[in-house]
């Protein structure tokens, strides 16, 4: 999973635009050629037209060469994120977007209330954005933990893989209190067979775009070996920037890594 192949991820519309060019260039040559051979000695071809005709000729020369370079240039920028991901593997990383990753049927999830609430309503959904469970959740002002075991509200076992938790509290007058969410797991593997780098955290797979925060390896951040979290995360607010992996584990905004 973590082989790193930047030719096959290269736009194919790229590559059939560089061909033709090639082709246009090799055509080029060939009528200026024919065009210079057969030109007739008492009346020689213009100056001006054949300099314009050379400085075509130039242009479709760097058209190809610029996307050549291009293509280097992409190539060399992919291999450096595909570098730059597989450093993650095996550190911990928090997303605060409600996604969490169902791991050998676990999941915690940690959201916070700006406020006490009278009610809370939990909804799960699957990565087709159906949902598969709902229920009533903790209704404390602060951090609050939402550990789920992959059932559906029928009690059926789902499979491992990408859930996300949304969290709707209202106050006694009904209005809506804010909340937000987040989870943590251990990325187990770099998938480099698309376009981007996606981390494999277990049955699911993230873009770098999603991780908020990067914590120590699982061998000194409090982890377990299957790739979910020994201890809730929680937080007093959201994160800004994802950090650089660590290997001793922090805190940050309260988020224990």
């Amino acid at each position: 999973m973590t082989t790193i192949d930047t030719t096959g991820t290269l736009n194919s519309q790229q590559q059939q635009a560089t061909q033709q060019l090639a082709g246009n260039f090799d055509t080029f040559l060939k009528l200026l050629t024919t065009q210079l051979q057969n030109q007739d000695p008492l009346s020689p071809m213009d100056s001006n037209q054949f300099t314009q005709q050379l400085v075509a000729f130039s242009g479709v020369e760097q058209q190809i060469n610029t996307n050549d370079n291009l293509q280097s240039l992409i190539a060399l920028s992919m291999s450096q994120q595909a570098s730059s991901a597989v450093n993650y593997i095996g550190h911990s990383v928090v997303m605060t977007n409600g996604m969490g990753a169902l791991q050998n049927g676990a999941v915690d999830w940690t959201y916070n209330l700006a406020a006490p609430a009278a009610g809370t309503t939990l909804t799960v959904t699957d990565s087709t954005g159906k949902v598969v469970y709902t229920g009533s959740g903790s209704t404390a002002q602060g951090n609050n933990d939402f550990a789920w075991n992959g059932q559906d509200s029928s009690g059926n076992q789902l499979p491992d893989g990408q859930y996300t938790l949304s969290v709707a509290a209202t106050a006694s007058d009904g209005t809506a209190i804010t909340s937000t969410i987040a989870s943590k797991a251990i990325v187990t593997a770099v998938d480099m067979s698309g376009s981007t780098p996606q981390l494999v955290l277990g049955a699911m797979e993230i873009p770098l775009s999603s991780v908020s925060m990067v914590g120590g390896s699982a061998s000194t951040s409090g982890t377990s070996s299957t790739g979910t979290s020994s201890a809730v995360p929680s937080f007093a607010g959201l994160p800004g920037t994802p950090t650089t992996p660590s290997s001793s584990g922090f805190s940050l905004f309260g988020m224990q890594l």
